[in-house]
């Protein structure tokens, strides 16, 4: 895109909560049951059904919203939010706008330039609709389907939404922010979020505009389950809009479906305001107002965010080694060990490469103990390391056997090994002086095999070389 635009990205996220009944009745969650087996006169709208709110829904939602830096009011109401589709059987559904169960908030985003704070405009809690599925046809999408079923299973769901400013700036950002946001979910226990499932999914809100303009009219892409979708549909957008304001058309305010094996969007219907959904409090349900004893005790089960924890970990291993050790749920492990005395840097290396490779559990390690091989492991015979790192989670594992199997490196002790070696092997003595360097690892391995492997190989291949000095 051309330098002198800028690309404006607003992202509104969905997450399926993890809970085992719906959002306002009884009916069981199961993911992959099947069609329209896990219905009930609630959730199919019939007349005269009530609905009875989900207490473990709306304590998740509240604890994410703590999570995110979020004001937490003392009363919340549930609205409907009315609109037409086939998978919304009421014909409206039940969200919240004006009183949501959390306001505004913060979402610190690292990044290797530096931080920048997206703001968070809600966190709210809704029930999903239910899921259309396309059949017939050669695409599997709503264009060009033979027919469309309804699986209600899906609705009533309970869906919590965060809806951010439109602080985003590039596609790049957008799916950092992404995954940092799914890993904080993930790890507040409040829901699986995986795009695959469709349990997390994204509706991007992208516009361009000259660097100080007010904002332009924005698209509205819907129903992203992909990270890489959501880059490749913001770029797609930035460009098509550069392209028309360029050409002085007009960009119109819109919807759009994005098709990642054409690398294009097509207009699916006009954007809605909040006034075309025609919002208003939802009669049959009383307003939530959380005690501020409630709010405390979920306050105090929010750890520290995966972003905030990039931000302190990196000055110590860099940024990207950072990002690694905090995406893949390694930094605990990484913590504690430092805290035990193991160096960063190194320990950051240990973590995740050789524990990963290992297929070692990083919560499992007893960090106390495996920091005391772990600091002298350039000294330990390499298969005895990698028995301590393969042996790390064991139940009861301790330092002291391994440590016992030091590296021989005392030059004293070495000498005479090393002399015995290079006496015992005139011609490769000779054909190393000759400018055959290659036999040196010969004459190392004669000495690991003298010392039964206790050697340490960079003490040894220094003496070697001093010693086949003309």
């Amino acid at each position: 895109m051309a330098a002198d635009w800028e690309t404006v990205v607003g992202l509104e996220v969905h997450a399926h909560l993890k809970t085992r009944t719906k959002m306002f009745c009884r009916c069981e969650l199961e993911y992959g049951a099947a069609e329209n087996t896990h219905t009930c006169p609630v959730c199919l709208a019939h007349p005269g059904a009530l609905p009875v709110p989900n207490g473990r829904a709306i304590g998740q939602t509240i604890m994410l919203g703590l999570a995110l830096e979020c004001e937490i009011p003392g009363r919340a109401v549930f609205a409907r939010k009315n609109y037409f589709y086939p998978d919304l059987p009421k014909g409206y559904q039940i969200s919240q706008y004006e009183a949501p169960l959390c306001g505004r908030g913060r979402f610190v985003l690292p990044s290797a330039e530096g931080v920048r704070e997206i703001g968070i405009v809600r966190v709210h809690l809704e029930e999903d609709a239910a899921k259309t599925v396309h059949a017939g046809g050669a695409t599997g999408r709503s264009v060009g389907a033979s027919m469309s079923l309804v699986d209600f299973n899906r609705g009533g769901t309970p869906l919590v939404e965060i809806v951010t400013e439109p602080d985003l700036r590039s596609a790049d950002e957008a799916m950092w922010f992404l995954r940092l946001l799914r890993q904080t979910i993930v790890e507040l226990g409040i829901s699986d979020a995986e795009m695959e499932k469709g349990t997390l999914r994204a509706d991007v809100n992208v516009s361009v505009r000259r660097p100080g303009e007010r904002y332009r009219p924005r698209w509205e892409i819907k129903n992203m389950n992909s990270f890489t979708f959501v880059g490749r549909a913001i770029e797609a957008a930035a460009r098509q809009q550069v392209a028309a304001h360029q050409a002085g058309e007009e960009v119109v305010q819109s919807t759009y479906d994005y098709d990642a094996d054409t690398d294009r969007l097509t207009v699916h219907r006009s954007k809605e305001e909040a006034d075309d959904y025609r919002y208003f409090p939802e009669p049959d349900l009383v307003p939530v107002e959380p005690s501020p004893e409630l709010v405390e005790r979920l306050r105090g089960e929010v750890r520290e965010s995966p972003a905030h924890r990039v931000g302190r970990i990196e000055p110590a291993v860099g940024f990207e080694r950072a990002v690694e050790l905090v995406t893949t749920g390694s930094d605990g492990l990484f913590d504690s060990l430092v805290a035990a005395g193991a160096p960063a840097a190194g320990t950051a290396n240990v973590v995740m490469n050789e524990i990963a490779a290992s297929g070692v559990q990083p919560g499992a390690v007893d960090a106390t103990e495996f920091a005391k091989v772990l600091v002298v492991r350039e000294r330990l015979p390499r298969d005895v390391w990698l028995e301590a790192v393969a042996r790390s989670a064991d139940p009861g594992f301790r330092a002291a056997p391994f440590l016992e199997q030091e590296a021989l490196s005392d030059v004293s002790e070495l000498e005479p090994v090393v002399e015995a070696v290079l006496a015992a092997n005139p011609q490769q003595v000779e054909t190393y002086r000759g400018g055959k360097e290659g036999v040196l690892g010969f004459l190392v391995g004669q000495v690991m095999r003298e010392t039964q492997g206790k050697a340490d190989p960079k003490v040894v291949n220094r003496l070697l070389r001093e010693k086949l000095r003309p």
